[in-house]
């Protein structure tokens, strides 16, 4: 990929560091809770190419089961000589879940785990992955929002003890994964994950398919924006979103078009001088989106749009404002 750059020879070092000191032990089913499934959990393994799976969670949110049912989907790529896994979803039983799932199709150990940015249900089984000694990989200013953010539903939060900034490449034996960063979901923590001879793109909350995206931590212009450059930039890849089933740059396109209805709404509210309250009550889901889970999240969704686009508040501390008056349900979206 054209644009893509290495990261300073220092995360290298480290990366070579981490490597060299850690002990890689697969994980066998034993060591995950003997009465969680995947069909417990609400996933189900998808193939995306030889080798590369997604675990697909079909829950709405929020669920009825925060604990047991997996909220987000998580990725496992696995090379010649171990294996990635991206979000290890919200806890240590779920983490254990995908651990095991990965003993279940290769005897080889993970070397990395990703998270696609910090929100709780992505890395809140990143302790599981600590325990184990695995390098966790975020981006930018992950830890800090990690220890700051996610406190009230994840007291005692495993931030990851690689930063990536900029992009760059790991090496699983034979298979090449890129690391890139985008943004729009969160304040500068969001990565994608790519394979370039399969071309498969795990996108994080980048993308939502068939779902509500919570928008209340991002940013929904450059969120526009960076929809438009996944596209470009990936424009033939199957794509594992952050939350529905898998997709292609079809998708990307539909979420730009619903962001780019919350924006046309919104500037419309100015004109009219329509108040927030009057603007959420009067609008109803339309029907392009009668079918789409975390419905719950729409009435969020008009709101960011009124305070970043008709009242013009999109600078970083009106979003983390807005952000800390969610419901703390939603902010583990």
């Amino acid at each position: 990929m054209k644009h893509l750059r290495r990261w300073a020879i220092g995360l290298v070092i480290t990366l070579a560091t981490l490597v060299g000191i850690v002990s890689f032990q697969p994980y066998t089913p034993a060591q995950t809770e003997a009465d969680l499934t995947l069909e417990v959990a609400g996933l189900t393994l998808e193939e995306l190419a030889d080798g590369v799976y997604g675990l697909i969670a079909s829950t709405d949110f929020p669920p009825a089961d925060m604990t047991n049912t997996a909220i987000c989907n998580g990725g496992i790529v696995i090379g010649s000589d171990g294996v990635l896994v991206v979000d290890p979803f919200q806890n240590e039983a779920l983490a254990n879940l995908l651990f095991a799932t990965v003993a279940s199709l290769t005897d080889q150990p993970i070397r990395y785990v990703v998270n696609t940015h910090y929100h709780f249900d992505h890395s809140g089984g990143n302790t599981a992955a600590d325990a184990f000694g695995h390098p966790i990989l975020g981006r930018g200013p992950i830890r800090e929002l990690m220890l700051t953010n996610n406190l009230e539903l994840d007291p005692n939060p495993t931030p990851p003890d690689v930063i990536v900034h900029g992009a760059g490449e790991l090496w699983l034996g034979d298979r090449s994964v890129q690391l890139a960063e985008f943004d729009g979901h969160t304040g500068g923590t969001d990565l994608v994950v790519y394979l370039p001879d399969e071309d498969v793109l795990m996108a994080g909350d980048l993308l939502f398919t068939q779902r509500f995206p919570y928008a209340a931590d991002g940013n929904l212009r450059v969120w526009q924006v960076n929809l438009e450059q996944l596209a470009t930039t990936y424009p033939t890849a199957t794509i594992l979103p952050g939350h529905g089933p898998v997709s292609d740059r079809t998708d990307l396109e539909t979420l730009q078009g619903y962001l780019d209805y919350l924006e046309t709404l919104a500037l419309q509210w100015q004109a009219d001088g329509v108040s927030q309250e009057a603007a959420i009550e009067q609008t109803m889901i339309p029907d392009a989106y009668a079918d789409y889970l975390f419905q719950g999240l729409f009435p969020s969704n008009l709101t960011t749009a009124y305070q970043q686009i008709t009242l013009g508040q999109d600078d970083a501390a009106a979003i983390q404002t807005h952000f800390a008056a969610q419901p703390p349900e939603f902010q583990a979206l």
